[in-house]
């Protein structure tokens, strides 16, 4: 088997590992996408008691109606703004509610509180149904409100169920007769009655100095209380008696998890950080397409000590480089000089040193030679650092073109 062969045989394709980065960026992408938009992608069908649930406890039944009759509703999950007071802004806590998470909350315009009052449990057998096995201890719902509010305020519960007629505290009729079992109804010296029951006790009240309803009743507006025609028509006639003129009706959302969270994530993919995001991925894509296209052949990795006379002299270099003793190397250099100069001249034989420094001095003058060897040799001993080395360098290989004339 040839080692083309076995290369092809034993790797993956470039296409397969290009389908598998692809898919692992959009993947990742993805996630990070629903990870940063979670809140605001979950469905709320949870048998809670808020405006997305459609259980029989939810208001999400009361939100379509209004819509089907023409009123604006809004679903809130973030700050209210400053253009939302003229909204009549509908709470809706459960008993698990914290007071300080109401008084958190500011809103300017109508505010309408409704109470929770039944226990309930998933239905096993439909998603985002419950069963209700039972109603909330009254004092535990009046627990949940604001110190400012629950001050006074007693909350009283009718035995059994019962066909009830509501209407205005002028006696005015409100709505149609409808059904309802445990009904509750609230009193408070700083609680002024907006809609009672057929005993006159208020089924709705306002606080004296606070803009703030209160619904003692939530049977009257939840999913369960639409389930008639006469339930439907007093639904609105009540939240039409809170609401101001052609005003939308703002359902919370916050009071359940279901609050807009600012986090880095999200704020890189709005603008005005969207921009710098999608530099930062083009950077990126650009980046990994210059590491995934080579513009020449891979270079081999090489010995880290060369093999040779030529990496010999390399490291004998650079160990005198590294011992910065470069300028003890121009004596020693200059007597090289001096030996090959002898050899290509040829002077006398048994000349010593002294002799042969004065033969090359006289042969240097008849030639004229810009200077003598023994004044390079004196300057090459006087070297002190690397940048005289090379002066004496360069001063020797110029008086050796003189001397042999390029002979050698």
């Amino acid at each position: 088997m040839s080692r083309s062969e076995g290369a092809a045989g034993g790797g993956f394709s470039p296409i397969t590992m290009i389908v598998v980065l692809l898919v692992g960026v959009v993947a990742l992408a993805g996630l990070g996408v629903l990870s940063a938009y979670a809140p605001e992608l979950k469905s709320g069908n949870d048998g809670g008691g808020h405006a997305l649930s459609r259980s029989s406890t939810g208001f999400s039944g009361l939100a379509a109606l209004l819509r089907g009759v023409g009123v604006p509703v809004v679903m809130n999950r973030g700050t209210l703004s400053e253009t939302s007071d003229e909204s009549l802004l509908i709470l809706t806590p459960s008993i698990q509610t914290k007071p300080e998470q109401i008084d958190d909350i500011e809103h300017y315009g109508a505010t309408l509180i409704v109470l929770p009052k039944w226990t309930s449990i998933p239905d096993a057998n439909h998603a985002g149904w419950v069963k209700t096995v039972g109603v909330q201890p009254t004092q535990s719902v009046v627990a949940s409100l604001p110190k400012d509010l629950r001050s006074g305020l007693k909350l009283t519960e009718r035995k059994g169920g019962a066909t009830v007629a509501l209407r205005r505290p002028d006696g005015a009729s409100l709505g149609r007769p409808v059904r309802i079992e445990a009904l509750r109804t609230l009193e408070g010296p700083d609680w002024i009655p907006v809609v009672v029951d057929d005993q006159g006790r208020a089924v709705l009240a306002m606080h004296r100095e606070l803009r703030t309803y209160v619904l003692a009743e939530p049977d009257l507006i939840d999913t369960a209380g639409l389930k008639t025609l006469d339930g439907a028509k007093t639904a609105v006639a009540l939240i039409d008696i809170v609401r101001a003129d052609e005003a939308p009706v703002m359902f919370d959302l916050t009071l359940h998890g279901f609050q807009r969270t600012r986090n880095m994530l999200r704020l890189m993919l709005e603008p005005p950080l969207l921009g710098m995001t999608l530099v930062l991925v083009a950077l990126a894509v650009f980046a990994g397409f210059q590491a995934a296209v080579r513009f020449g052949p891979a270079r081999e990795r090489s010995r880290v000590i060369a093999l040779g006379k030529r990496g010999l002299a390399d490291n004998t270099a650079g160990l005198v480089r590294l011992a910065r003793r470069e300028h003890r190397m121009a004596a020693p250099y200059a007597l090289l000089v001096r030996a090959t100069v002898a050899r290509a001249i040829g002077p006398p034989r048994n000349l010593d040193e002294g002799a042969l420094d004065a033969f090359l001095d006289r042969v240097g003058r008849t030639t004229g030679a810009t200077e003598t060897y023994t004044a390079l040799a004196e300057q090459a001993r006087a070297a002190k650092s690397p940048a005289d080395l090379m002066r004496v360098a360069g001063a020797l290989h110029r008086w050796n073109q003189e001397l042999t004339r390029g002979r050698q």
